[in-house]
């Protein structure tokens, strides 16, 4: 009987996790799809975050801007080849997020630069970042901190960056 006992209890704990995982926050017809960031070594000044945008609606919207309070400056970056080099650059226009279509910032495109860190990111943690969306307004995601290492956020599929809307700087779309 104890054995049922612990079995159904783990099923519910993984059924839970699988949700709160899934979860996602939403403003408008926007939907922010599991937002994380990576612990940080110490001294560290920097740290990277990525999520996917989800735009339900019929007209595109923008992401301009992004802020957070463990952070002195918060900055939408991308990464890019730009003759044979890896180059990271602040995306100054933002990223557009098409109707109907989704944005993912992920290690080695689109994401959010965490500048001037005030302390440094501990796995476990949750960063509080408020993204501004040119039409939809502001929205808080709260940014679980997995490990140094780790290539996604806890619990999801491996993902690549989708550089659907990447701004051009002039320098091609370099991919």
């Amino acid at each position: 009987m104890n054995f049922r006992k612990s079995f159904a209890a783990g099923c519910a704990a993984l059924i839970l996790s699988a949700i709160a995982v899934a979860q996602a926050e939403q403003i408008g017809q926007l939907s922010i799809i599991q937002p994380w960031t990576r612990a940080t070594p110490p001294k560290a000044q920097t740290a990277g975050g990525f999520l996917t945008i989800e735009n339900n609606a019929t007209a595109p919207d923008r992401l301009v801007s992004a802020s957070s309070p463990i952070a002195g400056r918060v900055e939408i970056h991308v990464m890019r080849m730009d003759n044979g080099v890896m180059v990271m650059r602040p995306a100054t226009d933002g990223i557009t997020i098409p109707a109907g279509g989704s944005v993912a910032l992920a290690p080695g495109g689109f994401h959010i630069m965490f500048m001037q860190l005030k302390e440094g990111l501990k796995e476990g943690d949750t960063v509080p970042v408020v993204l501004s969306f040119e039409h939809a307004g502001d929205i808080e995601a709260l940014f679980p901190v997995g490990s140094i290492g780790t290539a996604g956020p806890a619990g999801a599929p491996e993902h690549g960056a989708d550089m659907h809307g990447m701004p051009d700087h002039g320098h091609g779309q370099g991919q």
